[in-house]
């Protein structure tokens, strides 16, 4: 799809005077993004909180007790709400069919808001299993393993930023709409974590989600069902989908970079 297509209809051509209604429906997706941004950010902040149960509202083991299969079943069809409509709003299908209805500008901005409201109903439903499958008692071991979780939330949030955050999370783009500027696609670069590794985001969320002093019951079927979304989604539709936007040097990148593993390499066929 050309740049030109891209341009969202509030956004005036370089050599015209934009109009009143333009100003306004550009500044209204600029505030959109901002509000998308914000319950996206705050989606997943709160999961992360969420999952760690240190001090939150409503941790991954407390809430009310439910019977178990019954407690399976609802916690099951809610993380297969959130991997269902976080793949298919990532698809370029749908993102053809979306963007007939809402901006192009808005499309990764309501993509990140919908993550976050999905994130935040997960959380806020989720049936605590509460049976200990291992706990740390040892108070040092307990902390490195607390201290290495926390490690991994953070490298799956600065590697949004080593790429670009504001671009991930749709802000880049309305506000490129508000500056009256065409939309252009970030260059392909590998900085710091992504010279060893693909993807080190879904490294950070893998080591986040297993690195428990504690696992129940129901953290193991989170960490079970959202390791699982993670190596399927990236190795069979997200690498896909880089392959075909970005072609031979994501191919060539591939061949010389590990997937989530650091330092192993592909063997050769």
């Amino acid at each position: 799809m050309s740049v030109e297509s891209q341009r969202a209809p509030w956004v005036a051509s370089a050599d015209q005077a934009p109009s009143l209604a333009t100003r306004v429906g550009a500044t209204l997706a600029l505030l959109i993004g901002v509000i998308c941004y914000v319950t996206g950010l705050a989606g997943f902040l709160y999961f992360v909180w969420f999952v760690e149960g240190v001090g939150a509202p409503k941790g991954i083991d407390a809430g009310l007790a439910t019977p178990v299969w019954s407690a399976v079943a609802i916690d099951a069809g809610l993380l297969a709400f959130f991997a269902g409509i976080h793949s298919l709003m990532a698809r370029p299908g749908f993102k053809a069919w979306w963007t007939r209805i809402v901006p192009h500008s808005l499309e990764r901005s309501v993509y990140v808001a919908v993550a976050g409201l999905s994130l935040l109903l997960l959380s806020w439903q989720w049936c605590p299993l509460t049976a200990v499958i291992w706990r740390v008692d040892n108070t040092l071991a307990a902390g490195a393993l607390l201290g290495l979780s926390v490690a991994g939330w953070l490298l799956a949030f600065v590697s949004t930023f080593l790429i670009n955050h504001f671009d991930m999370l749709g802000l880049r783009q309305v506000y490129l709409a508000w500056r009256r500027k065409a939309y252009t696609s970030l260059p392909f670069r590998t900085p710091l974590f992504y010279k060893l590794i693909r993807h080190p985001m879904m490294l950070g969320l893998l080591i986040a989600f297993w690195a428990a002093p504690q696992m129940t019951t129901g953290h193991l079927l989170l960490a079970l069902a959202l390791t699982a979304y993670i190596l399927l989604a990236v190795r069979f539709l997200e690498e896909r989908d880089l392959v075909a936007a970005l072609g031979e040097d994501y191919v060539a990148y591939q061949r010389a970079t590990p997937m989530l593993v650091p330092f192993i390499r592909r063997r050769r066929s």
